[in-house]
């Protein structure tokens, strides 16, 4: 059964390029919306959940209990513990995943047509009725403290948390979703079954279907699946703007190279000048060797393997962010250079060119997205969560393609702010100083 799921992936891989997917809106008389990709070719069906909140809403003083309560989900539900529901889900060759992040936590499901009731089941009993179990709780919290002792040896892990630390103090986004050791180590089996009412919720809950399932059958697995979940979750956390100056902080570290987090401040998913900024980024920061940013960090000047820069539309708050890592003895050029290339950005925008280039690029790789049923569920809740109706799929490179180098110009004028760029830098720079 799963060398038929494999296979089933390969088919559907190229189904979206084949022809364009028809989205359903599917309503339960229980009162859940969901959007359905109708494929009967293959028996299989891929499921995602999606709950807005995630670990924003760990309550005060409970900092990790979300992110715990997420990995315990398959860890027993139901009358079955930790190693009888993983050997049941195996049984059916079905596949569950659960992930957390700030603003969200996920679920993912695929399963054969044969299988789907049986499947569906064990999924609704890791939903609703999640044993936690002592023993199962304490692995994972083991699991978690480690982790949380190695992001204190990662460059990486440093940055992000000192970054986020200065641009969003105590709100949530200013910790790590993994709580502190204090934090986790306090944390009750009431802490996390607190949690789990607290996120897992009707009242937030966005749903997507691909594969061999009809609108009917569909609307009466949700209905099962969520149907006794909580109607309302716990409040969503309030917005923060961001507001962190522009300068330097230095983390002093023994490691040679210094790994950089830089940011200023963002725009809102569904600003009207979205696009301008989204293709102004690809130019500046986007993957590949084309983007400003790699051509004068790297190529000019082999200063690192990769730099990036991109917008980062959160939520409560919102980012214009990049990173780059570099040896410590060149860390001041680095800055300098980001530094001249934000400032260039602003005062100049973009050429034909760049633009040309980037469109290309953006509307010829956004199909090639869409290379399956997990793929294809996925970026629909993802839509549904931005608030985007299902012909965005048709409109959306449209939207890339009527991006002129002058709306780009405006927008750069208006949102890049070099004076404000802030760098977070975890190392021995040579040459840097803190100016913040």
């Amino acid at each position: 059964m799963r060398a038929l799921i494999a296979f089933a992936f390969a088919v559907l891989a190229s189904l979206p390029a084949q022809a364009e997917i028809e989205i359903q809106e599917v309503s339960t008389p229980g009162g859940i919306d969901a959007w359905l990709v109708e494929e009967h070719s293959i028996p299989f069906v891929a499921l995602e959940l999606r709950f807005r909140g995630g670990t924003s809403l760990d309550a005060p003083g409970k900092r990790g209990a979300t992110n715990l309560m997420a990995a315990l989900l398959e860890e027993g539900a139901g009358e079955r513990d930790s190693q009888e529901f993983a050997i049941a889900v195996e049984s059916l060759a079905a596949e569950f995943s659960f992930r957390v992040q700030d603003d969200s936590l996920s679920v993912s499901a695929k399963v054969l047509t044969e299988n789907r009731a049986e499947a569906m089941e064990l999924l609704r009993q890791a939903l609703v009725s999640p044993r936690f179990d002592g023993d199962a709780v304490e692995r994972v919290r083991g699991q978690v403290l480690a982790s949380i002792d190695t992001d204190k040896t990662d460059p990486d892990a440093i940055a992000s948390q000192t970054f986020h630390a200065l641009a969003f103090g105590n709100h949530p986004y200013g910790t790590s979703s993994d709580g502190t050791e204090e934090s986790v180590s306090a944390l009750t089996r009431d802490d996390i079954v607190a949690a789990h009412a607290a996120a897992l919720a009707r009242d937030r809950v966005y749903v997507s279907a691909v594969g061999d399932i009809t609108s009917d059958e569909l609307s009466d697995l949700l209905d099962t699946l969520l149907g006794e979940l909580p109607a309302e979750g716990a409040p969503m956390p309030d917005r923060i703007d961001y507001t962190l100056g522009g300068g330097v902080t230095v983390v002093d570290f023994d490691t040679p190279q210094s790994v950089m987090i830089f940011a200023q401040r963002g725009m809102k998913r569904h600003d009207p000048d979205f696009f301008p900024a989204y293709i102004m980024a690809q130019i500046l920061g986007g993957g590949g060797f084309s983007s400003r940013l790699m051509e004068e960090v790297r190529e000019k000047r082999g200063l690192t393997y990769g730099v990036a820069a991109y917008i980062y539309p959160m939520d409560l708050s919102e980012m214009f962010m990049g990173m780059v890592s570099t040896v410590n003895a060149r860390a001041a050029e680095t800055v300098a250079v980001v530094q001249d290339e934000w400032k260039r950005l602003a005062e100049e925008g973009v050429s034909q060119e760049e633009l040309d280039r980037a469109q290309t690029y953006l509307t010829g790789a956004y199909p090639l997205r869409f290379d399956g049923n997990g793929r294809i569920a996925n970026i629909l809740v993802g839509m549904q969560m931005d608030g985007l109706t299902p012909d965005y799929l048709r409109t959306r490179n449209d939207k890339i393609n009527a991006v002129t180098v002058e709306d780009i110009r405006r927008v750069a004028a208006e949102l890049v702010d070099p004076e404000q760029l802030h760098f977070v830098v975890v190392g021995k720079p040579e040459g840097l100083e803190a100016t913040n």
